[in-house]
């Protein structure tokens, strides 16, 4: 009996084996955008809900105070709140 559970359970992890490496293979490369050296463009196209205005709120915050020093400095701009960073956090790089 115990044979027969053993050759189940291997039989088991056999079978569900290609499932899991499946799915990490289906993970989705996220493009990232450095909020400091991108441009108008870069920020509409890759970050979401932030469209052109706000893309050049970004650069004007930017020129004007220098340097993000966190992610979460993105929050200074007028238009860009917590929500907004909760969406991009995995797009945003310093």
């Amino acid at each position: 009996m115990k044979n027969l559970v053993a050759a189940v359970c291997f039989a088991i992890t056999i079978v569900l084996s290609p499932i899991s490496v499946a799915e990490d293979s289906m993970q989705v490369q996220v493009e990232m955008v450095n909020i400091n050296t991108a441009d108008v463009d870069e920020l509409d196209k890759i970050l979401l809900g932030i469209g052109v205005k706000k893309a050049q709120a970004i650069v004007d915050y930017r020129n004007e105070f220098g340097p993000f020093l966190s992610i979460e400095d993105i929050t200074n701009v007028k238009g860009i709140g917590e929500s907004t960073l909760d969406k991009n956090r995995d797009r945003i790089k310093i």
